[in-house]
């Protein structure tokens, strides 16, 4: 394995300092660091974060090549500055067994770009009725901890405490896609004025917030962890950060896309902005970047959901829900967050690689950049602005809703145990 001098990089945008990567780990940090035969990579003015880590993207491989394969998705994971992702169980074949959470485990590995650890579904199929195969997926190859019937919600209040109950065996997490389906029957966008006017079927804040509310307490009856998905609502945030005072074991997440864009975009019936949970208002956008910034919300996700084409540009009532995000995700922050004041780079690492490892039980993902730890890190270029052109994303999709805007930052590389797997912007 080739070692890498990374020159004058600012750890988590402190003081610049060299990294010296052997063997897979970081094997010295320090200053004027030297090291016969190995290649030096120039970061100065380069912020040095831990690698990303994705509880929540969709690779749609086996079943939906035409989307988005473990090989491409695994690419714009890495030039997004991902070191690990968590592989959704909506796949053809549904990933409920353990033959297909392996399937989908070995891909990842034979790819290369970043550790893939596959999501088991909750139930079979995703069809709500019966319990899938949970101590099989987690004894299997992929040793899968986290659990989602993500698409569908788990609705029936039985099956999810039977759930959470089973998976405290092996120290898992049920991820709950929070939306009451009765509650969002062809439902088209955020319920509220706007729907009114553009005479779309609203998707009202209340079918997310009940079932988080709900699932709470289900959690805290059986002591188990919950973790909840892709949060969208001012109201989701204050039932959780009451969950969290009492002390319930339940984590969350947010999108980049909930936290920068808003439903005023639907109004141009352009079905890119079409997504579930749905785009909401400024209000829920700015209680949605405080809660990040306070810690209620743990994690930003992407919800990365890649759509070949026919199925985004048509009208927006067929159009399917859903936008990519892997590529944009760290930009999209920083111009969130870090632009705005309410997060420094560390706490974009916490937010982006620390809790999402801890959540999903990585031990080798996460970690700070200190001596002795995996090399898992990417290189960030904080100044660089670039505009989104989705013809030269590396995802086999297109549907970004960032298309023709103007963003902060740059990933320059990424390191996966020591390994580039992006240079210079590329796939090394």
């Amino acid at each position: 394995m080739t070692t890498w001098l990374i020159k004058g990089a600012r750890i988590l945008g402190g003081e610049a300092a060299d990294l010296l990567l052997a063997d897979g780990r970081i094997a010295q940090i320090g200053r004027g660091l030297s090291e016969a035969g190995a290649q030096v990579l120039d970061a100065d003015g380069l912020v040095a974060l831990p690698g990303l880590v994705d509880l929540h993207t969709h690779l749609r491989e086996p079943g939906r090549e035409d989307a988005e394969t473990v090989e491409t998705g695994t690419q714009a994971a890495a030039l997004g500055g991902f070191t690990a992702v968590h592989a959704m169980a909506n796949t053809d074949p549904v990933a409920d067994t353990a033959g297909v959470v392996e399937q989908v485990w070995r891909l990842g590995r034979e790819a290369g770009n970043c550790d893939v650890h596959p999501v088991g579904a909750v139930t079979v199929g995703l069809a709500g009725e019966r319990l899938a195969e949970l101590g099989a997926m987690a004894d299997s190859a992929a040793r899968v901890r986290v659990f989602s019937d993500d698409g569908k919600c788990v609705s029936d209040a039985v099956l999810m405490r039977r759930a959470l109950e089973y998976v405290k065996a092996f120290d898992g997490v049920i991820a709950q896609h929070a939306q009451e389906p009765r509650l969002t029957e062809d439902a088209q966008m955020n319920e509220g004025e706007l729907s009114g006017v553009l005479g779309l079927r609203g998707w009202p804040a209340v079918a997310e917030e009940a079932i988080i509310a709900r699932d709470v307490l289900l959690a805290a009856h059986v002591g188990s962890r919950l973790h909840v998905c892709h949060v969208s609502t001012a109201g989701s945030v204050e039932i959780i950060r009451w969950a969290k005072s009492r002390g319930c074991n339940v984590t969350a997440e947010v999108t980049p896309h909930h936290l920068l864009l808003t439903e005023q975009l639907v109004a141009t019936y352009d079905p890119v902005y079409k997504v579930n949970p749905p785009l909401r208002t400024q209000e829920d956008v700015q209680a949605l970047r405080a809660a990040l910034a306070d810690g209620t919300i743990d994690a930003v996700a992407t919800d990365h959901a890649p759509h070949p084409a026919e199925d985004k540009d048509c009208e927006w009532a067929a159009a399917a829900m859903g936008m990519i995000g892997l590529e944009t995700a760290l930009s999209v922050v920083q111009e969130a967050m870090v632009e705005t004041g309410l997060l420094d780079w560390a706490g974009v690492a916490d937010r982006m690689s620390y809790r999402p490892a801890r959540i999903g039980r990585l031990a080798e993902q996460g970690q700070p950049l200190a001596p002795g730890a995996p090399a898992n890190l990417t290189l960030y270029d904080p100044s660089a602005r670039w505009t989104v052109d989705p013809s030269a994303f590396a995802s086999r999709s297109r549907n970004t809703p960032y298309q023709g805007m103007t963003l902060p930052g740059r990933v320059v590389a990424t390191f996966l145990r020591g390994r580039p797997t992006v240079l210079d912007g590329k796939i090394a």
